[in-house]
């Protein structure tokens, strides 16, 4: 699964590796650590010339009330490649609402017995890779206003990720670099999309243990990141 990410770039930075517009993300900082569960704000390239600002957790336009959308959201934050297609909230949004998902890194766990062992994971010189993902629009009619969130697509571990999510052998689908803009054309089928949902070979990733605290820490803070070069009992 994928439920935190790092995003240490700025908007200028973002502009420039994806060729859009930044005005509607002026204000977004570099972020060591991102919780899918804040459903905050984040940078999100979609086929418009501007960066999108969007929330993690996707809320299909079909739903009805805040309750709803509340209830939701927070069992949309990852969608399944195998299932993806036939899932009522992501069947829409993968045939014409696709998006790529900016990021420095992703986080995951190792279990080891009851202990879980942190790794921060990111891609061989790429600063900035991205993930797979869809957005939907949302319209909540009690505030009169539309809600733009997202989902990050999972698919099975490759070699390096099985070790590390050693329970359910997942993780994001990140793109690689030539297939991004092809991700965002409308025309893909089926068949083209799901080509794309692979997982990254691991020979071009790496992982390295981090500290156990670094969920409490403050999302700016960069020793969040810092590898550890042992781990106490």
């Amino acid at each position: 699964m994928c439920y935190h990410t790092a995003l240490i770039a700025q908007p200028r930075q973002l502009a420039l590796r994806f060729g859009r517009e930044w005005d509607r993300i002026r204000d977004f900082r570099p972020t060591y650590h991102v919780s899918a569960f804040t459903h905050a704000e984040y940078p999100i390239v979609t086929a418009d010339e501007q960066f999108q600002s969007f929330r993690w957790g996707l809320i299909p336009f079909w739903t009805d009330s805040i309750e709803d959308a509340l209830a939701i959201r927070n069992r949309t934050i990852n969608a399944r490649a195998e299932t993806i297609f036939e899932k009522p909230s992501f069947r829409e949004p993968i045939r014409r609402k696709r998006c790529l998902v900016p990021a420095s890194g992703f986080f995951d766990w190792r279990h080891e017995g009851e202990r879980k062992v942190p790794y921060y994971i990111t891609v061989h010189d790429l600063p900035i890779i991205a993930f797979a993902g869809i957005f939907d629009c949302w319209h909540n009619k009690e505030l009169d206003e539309y809600v733009g969130t997202y989902s990050i697509i999972t698919t099975r571990a490759n070699e390096m990720m099985r070790f590390i999510h050693n329970t359910n052998f997942r993780m994001p689908v990140i793109l690689r670099p030539e297939d991004e803009q092809r991700w965002l054309a409308p025309e893909l089928t089926e068949n083209e999309i799901m080509v794309l949902l692979k997982p990254y070979p691991s020979a071009k990733m790496e992982a390295g243990i981090i500290r156990q605290d670094f969920l409490k820490k403050a999302y700016s803070d960069p020793t969040i990141i810092e590898p550890v070069t042992a781990v106490k009992q």
